[in-house]
């Protein structure tokens, strides 16, 4: 095991990534694969900071309910509140 991703991608600055780790079960070494989802950003004074989300596997359909439903409710109010202006 590296401590590379087996898989990774960028949108901006947001990238996503596939890792593979390995744990003992009864005294047997097992792979598992686990993501994160990381942001960068600059901050005053050109310091690059950064944060890191660590997901399982059964995590991501959840996060991707809860982000499409924050998606759909910043667009939709966002539209809404244009139109009332």
């Amino acid at each position: 095991m590296g401590n590379q991703p087996i898989k990774k991608w960028r949108s901006g600055n947001v990238t996503g990534a596939i890792w593979l780790n390995e744990r003992a079960v009864n005294g047997e070494k097992r792979g598992f694969k686990t993501a994160t989802i990381r942001r960068s950003w600059k901050k005053e004074g050109d310091v690059w900071r950064d944060e890191t989300i660590n997901l399982r596997r059964q995590d991501l359909p959840k996060l991707i309910t809860i982000l499409n439903k924050i998606q759909e409710e910043l667009f939709l109010t966002e539209e809404e509140d244009e139109e009332n202006e």
